[in-house]
């Protein structure tokens, strides 16, 4: 069986690599363009090029697919690669590109989709933090036989997995793209073997569909009105992008790990103004008050950093930057 991959980041290479150890016959990576990225804003290859390249994979980067659109002339010479590349199937993992009808209708058994959710829950860009924000126990894969819709199309293969309460998105994303790779290379091998080509298929149900937007910049700072398990949430979703933010005077301090404190770690008082340094120490962490009257509460985070400088343990941060009875916001 001859495939097109379709993929951008490290989620979408552990996918390709997996069908590649596999034996299965990769003949295009379809990947974004190079990026400016890093201090220096030097153009870097996404995970999935760099793999394609170091195991002789083809590798096309278009712009667009979109035949109406202002890069209509790239999309054309995109789908008459497509055509002219001999395939059976193509599979498409955070692609970060639109597929249109015209392409999803050039595979001979279509286009497949590696989904990092329950669908329909979280269908979308940012499924693996929405997910965590949200408070969800659990979140898992899906694959999808591609229709025109956003994340619609009929479910070949599901699989869930419990969200821990201390998951990050890094931690969450590693252990849903390993479970993404297994799930993938089970179904292309039912797929092989399959009378037709076709694998059964269940539509998705209409009730319970949520949306996963894309997670902007614009959404890292912090409101400590809201409740320490709230916020908290927002810290772990936010680890590794876009980094929750909070201010202390000018500085904008970045919290990467956090929970609800212990019963005993701190009393919640509704006195404190939400934001409040309530302690801060190697043992403790730094707790902050959280909430507003009766929803008063004390988050404990774990892992800071400051402008410049380096993740650190509360303890360490703090050698450096003294933190009890300052007010975040």
């Amino acid at each position: 069986m001859k495939i097109i991959f379709a993929g951008t980041p490290e989620f979408a290479a552990t996918a390709l690599a997996a069908l590649h150890q596999a034996g299965f016959e990769i003949v295009l990576v379809l990947t974004q363009p190079d990026r400016p990225a890093g201090r220096g804003m030097q153009l870097q290859a996404s995970a999935v090029k760099r793999f394609a390249l170091a195991h002789g994979i083809p590798v096309a980067q278009p712009l667009s697919l979109r035949r109406d659109g202002r890069h209509a002339a790239v999309a054309d010479e995109a789908h008459a690669l497509l055509q002219a590349t001999p395939h059976d199937v193509m599979l498409v993992a955070a692609y970060g590109l639109i597929l249109p009808p015209s392409v999803l209708e050039i595979p001979p058994l279509g286009c497949i989709n590696i989904h990092a959710s329950l669908l329909p829950r979280w269908r979308g860009a940012a499924p693996i933090h929405r997910a965590i924000e949200a408070g969800d126990t659990e979140t898992g894969i899906t694959i999808m036989q591609m229709d025109q819709g956003l994340d619609t199309g009929a479910v070949l293969a599901m699989q869930s997995i419990a969200i821990a309460p201390d998951d990050t998105t890094a931690s969450l994303h590693d252990r849903l793209a390993s479970l993404g790779g297994a799930m993938i290379v089970d179904t292309m091998r039912r797929l092989a073997a399959q009378p037709g080509g076709r694998l059964p298929a269940t539509p998705q149900p209409h009730a319970g569909v949520t949306y996963a937007a894309k997670i902007l910049k614009e959404e890292a700072a912090l409101d400590f009105s809201a409740s320490a398990d709230t916020v908290a949430r927002k810290i772990r979703a936010f680890n590794p992008f876009p980094g929750a933010v909070a201010h202390a005077g000018d500085t904008a301090l970045k919290l990467w790990q956090a929970r609800p404190a212990a019963a005993d770690a701190g009393a919640a008082d509704a006195a404190v103004a939400a934001g409040t340094v309530l302690a801060a120490s190697a043992e403790q962490g730094v707790l902050i008050a959280c909430g507003t009257g009766s929803s008063a509460s004390v988050l404990q985070v774990t892992q800071l950093q400051k402008p410049g400088g380096k993740r650190l343990s509360a303890g360490d941060f703090i050698k450096g930057f003294p933190m009890a009875g300052l007010r975040l916001r």
